[in-house]
């Protein structure tokens, strides 16, 4: 099955309602990792739920197919994921919770392997040849460019389209989609930005991470740089950003410490010709100075360098189905940190002491079982699980403390601003020597019960901010040369560290802005460009997706902090009553029921597999259901 693309200015005729010829139609909006992964779904379950049938799929989005906006092959290759190409799939193993059948694939790096292997070799998918030469040298523990992991999802793509029965015919619109009508009971219309409208029996919103309008902030700080003359870069897609307007030697505030951050400083340094020499940084000349904050101060934790051994622990064991189920039907609205969090602590805290007991038990005062049932039977939080895990673990640093890893500058003080730098360096260090050193492989314990607590999470719908800003800052942090690189530039002084508790103020005397931390009191830095480094709010009340803003004015519901509310069984899309609407469906990170990614580490459940898979059956048994009962 191949795939036809419209790419064209002149408009397509438009489908009339009438013409059924083809089958039921059926819209995918959004051709990136999310949508591919929709397409997997549809193509492994079109089979036995949907046969022969025939059927029209359009898929549109301006960016190409498989990587979509962020993870297109058109960006810089300084760019790298925060993953091993081991740990990429986009296909279903056994550890995922769905309906549909597994349809096995390999990881990004097999994929790589089987490339080189194959006729033509890495010229089999790109001309390119920087791409040729990553995939003939990829390893399993390398960390890919962003460019190559969009190769892949090129090919998923390709693959999975290859895969769809021959009466699913697939057409591409390089084009935006802006808006979604029609009724309840009938055929919606799909309206493309410079084409002709799509009629279709049923939507399916799979989009990425998107722009959004500046909040009351970040509006206030650019009209402050505006009368100044100064530079304010709001949040955004850091590959996107213009940051030519940087200028070189100037001091530049950057707030967010996060994987933005990390993309921030590549591209102002390697970027700028700098290289690294013998773990040394040789600057080029041309880079600003960055000074760095957020609210921890510090940056997100490394990925950790090394793989599973031994067994695996048992998981969900305290935060399962059963346990969600419980706490879902509770009559009171939930509150993350009073009803949902103590789970989760638990479910990690369990992760935690099983392996240090299984795979460390030197370290540790008592044997496995006796300890973990009363771990079971001990209250969340209580002064019971703090005393059996203090006598039961001699040494406070092999304790799991989850609050004192959330905030490491907590309290913390520093006298001036070069101590502040040699411990944020230190603090790194330990960092890197602890997450690369399989001695502590309760941390990947911990990271595996991350994975886990997140798909049990998604079944709660909004659960706030603070959620998966700590999951992102344990658990997806950026690689370790990535951070050796930043300690580099800290030594060479390109890149310096503000501390705890950031906060931007504005002199509207002098023009400038000022940032400070709480570690260095009375530390204060002044600059004339302010960069925020971190991905624009997904709510539906600031997007600049003009298709979100129409689907939220026509009747859809949002959440409190402004997602897409969403039925969590299969993504149809609720309205301010509740009532699931029977024609459209969304995915992703603008709705309730986000995941921690649309791809994820082989054999580690995959919940955006699961939502995919229950998405797909929902909708091919709709079409189904409605062939030729439509007109």
């Amino acid at each position: 099955m191949s795939a036809q693309t419209d790419t064209r200015t002149p408009a397509l005729p438009a489908p009339s309602p009438e013409d059924n010829d083809a089958g039921p139609t059926l819209v995918v909006i959004g051709a990136g990792p999310r949508g591919t992964g929709l397409i997997e779904r549809i193509a492994a379950n079109a089979p036995a739920l949907y046969g022969d049938r025939p059927l029209t799929l359009h898929l549109v989005d301006p960016y190409p197919p498989g990587g979509g906006r962020i993870w297109r092959e058109g960006q810089s290759p300084l760019l790298w994921m925060n993953s091993m190409a081991e740990d990429v799939t986009m296909f279903t193993d056994d550890t995922v919770r769905q309906e549909g059948p597994v349809r096995p694939g390999p990881a990004l790096d097999t994929w790589a392997a089987e490339l080189r292997e194959g006729p033509g070799g890495a010229g089999a998918v790109t001309d390119d040849p920087a791409l040729r030469a990553e995939i003939e040298t990829l390893r399993g523990q390398d960390f890919p460019s962003r460019r190559l992991q969009g190769a892949y999802l090129r090919w998923v793509y390709e693959r999975s389209v290859a895969a769809l029965p021959p009466g699913i015919t697939v057409h591409e619109h390089r084009r935006r989609a802006l808006r979604v009508t029609g009724p309840r009971d009938g055929r919606q219309r799909v309206h493309l930005e410079g084409g002709a409208p799509l009629d279709a029996d049923l939507v399916v919103l799979t989009l990425g991470h998107l722009d959004a309008e500046p909040d009351a902030e970040q509006s206030r700080l650019s009209g402050f740089a505006a009368r100044h003359g100064l530079i304010h870069l709001p949040p955004d897609f850091t590959a996107d950003s213009d940051l030519s307007a940087l200028p070189a030697g100037e001091p530049v505030v950057v707030r967010g410490f996060g994987l933005a951050f990390i993309d921030l400083m590549v591209l102002l340094t390697e970027g700028r010709g700098g290289r690294y020499e013998n773990g040394a940084y040789v600057p080029s000349g041309r880079e600003p100075v960055l000074y760095v904050g957020s609210r921890r101060g510090v940056p997100y934790h490394s990925k950790i360098g090394y793989g599973w051994q031994g067994e695996r622990p048992p998981l969900p064991r305290f935060l399962d189905p059963v346990r969600a189920g419980e706490l879902l039907t509770r009559p009171q609205p939930l509150d993350f940190r009073r009803d949902i969090w103590p789970h989760v602590d638990k479910e990690l805290g369990h992760a935690h002491y099983h392996r240090l007991f299984t795979a460390h038990p030197g370290r540790t005062a008592t044997d496995w079982p006796s300890f973990e049932e009363k771990y079971a039977t001990a209250e969340p939080g209580s002064d019971e699980l703090r005393d059996l895990i203090a006598a039961a673990v001699p040494d406070p640093a092999d304790r799991l403390d989850l609050a004192a890893v959330d905030r490491p500058l907590e309290g913390v003080r520093h006298t001036s601003a070069e101590a502040l730098q040699k411990a944020v360096r230190d603090y790194i260090t330990a960092d890197l020597d602890r997450r690369h050193d399989p001695e502590h492989s309760e941390d990947l314990a911990v990271f595996l019960g991350l994975l886990s607590v997140y798909g049990q999470l998604a079944r709660f719908g909004d659960i706030g901010e603070w959620w998966h800003g700590f999951f992102s800052y344990l658990a997806s942090g950026p690689p370790g040369p990535r951070l050796r690189q930043l300690l580099a530039l800290s030594e060479a002084g390109v890149v310096r560290f503000i501390g705890a508790g950031t906060t931007v103020e504005t002199d509207e005397e002098r023009g400038l802005f000022r940032a400070f931390g709480a570690t260095v009191p009375g530390e204060r830095i002044e600059a004339r460009a302010l960069v925020e480094a971190r991905l624009p709010d997904p709510s539906t009340r600031r997007t600049r997706s003009a298709l979100l803003r129409a689907l939220y004015e026509d009747g859809a519901a949002a959440t409190a902090t402004g997602l897409l509310a969403v039925d969590p069984a299969d993504g149809r899309v609720l309205d301010r009553d509740g009532l699931p609407h029977p024609r459209r469906f969304a995915l992703g990170p603008h709705t309730a029921a986000r995941t921690g990614g649309a791809f994820t580490r082989p054999r580690t459940g995959g919940p955006a597999f699961g939502q995919n898979d229950a998405t797909a059956r929902a909708a091919l048994a709709f079409l189904r259901d409605r062939t030729g009962t439509d007109g």
